[in-house]
C-alpha cells in the first residue's frame, strides 16, 4: 500500500478535527514544550496530556521515526472544533501490509468522557481509513473490564473473535463496514 505521506490532511467530523502527530510534535509534548501545539493555535485540554498519553508518546514518537512523514496510520490529535483544545488521540500501531490490517487505539481526557467524543474520532477515523482499498480489517484490543471501550465497539459494528487472560479481541471488516454502516 502506498500513501503519500506528505498528502495527509486533517480529519473533519461534526464537531472534531483530528490532526496526524508528527515526530516533532510528539516528542516535544514529551519534553513538556508546546510551541508546536501553539503555532498550530491549538491549546491543550483540561489536564491534557494526561498520564495515559505520556506513556502513549515514546510509542507513538518510535511508529513516527520508522517513516519520513506521517502516513495516517499512526496517531491523531483529538480536538475540538468550537475551542481548538486537544482532548485525545485517537490511532493505529502501524499497518500490517502482510493481513492488510491496522489496529486502532483511543483515549479522551476524563473531562471530556461521556459526550460522544471518543466514538466519533474512532468513526471519522475508520470511514478514513477505509477509503484505501488496501485496508481490508481493522483489530482493537480491550481490557474485558473496559465497558466503555467494549460499548464504543459493538456500537461501530466491530466482532468479539477472542478473549485471552485480561484482553478482548476485536474486528471490524472493511467489506461489511461499508456495505451495512456508510
Amino acid at each position: 500500500m502506498y500513501i503519500n505521506p506528505f498528502e495527509i490532511k486533517p480529519i473533519e467530523t461534526e464537531r472534531l478535527t483530528l490532526i496526524p502527530y508528527t515526530k516533532e510534535i510528539a516528542q516535544e509534548i514529551l519534553d513538556s514544550n508546546f510551541k508546536s501545539i501553539e503555532a498550530l493555535n491549538l491549546t491543550c485540554g483540561k489536564n491534557w496530556p494526561d498520564q495515559e498519553i505520556i506513556e502513549t508518546l515514546p510509542k507513538i514518537v518510535f511508529n513516527l521515526s520508522k517513516v519520513i512523514a506521517p502516513t495516517g496510520f499512526e496517531s491523531w490529535m483529538i480536538v475540538k472544533k468550537d475551542t481548538k483544545e486537544i482532548i485525545g488521540d485517537v490511532g493505529f500501531k502501524g499497518y500490517n501490509t502482510i493481513f492488510n490490517k491496522a489496529d486502532i487505539g483511543y483515549g479522551i481526557i476524563e473531562a471530556e468522557r461521556k459526550k460522544g467524543f471518543a466514538i466519533e474520532a474512532v468513526k471519522g477515523l475508520i470511514n478514513w481509513a477505509y477509503k484505501n482499498e488496501s485496508l481490508s480489517l481493522i483489530t482493537a484490543t480491550t481490557l474485558i473490564d473496559n465497558k466503555a471501550s467494549i460499548q464504543l465497539l459493538e456500537r461501530l459494528h466491530f466482532i468479539k473473535i477472542d478473549q485471552e487472560n485480561d484482553f478482548f479481541y476485536w474486528e471490524l471488516n472493511r467489506q461489511d463496514y461499508l456495505t451495512n454502516f456508510i
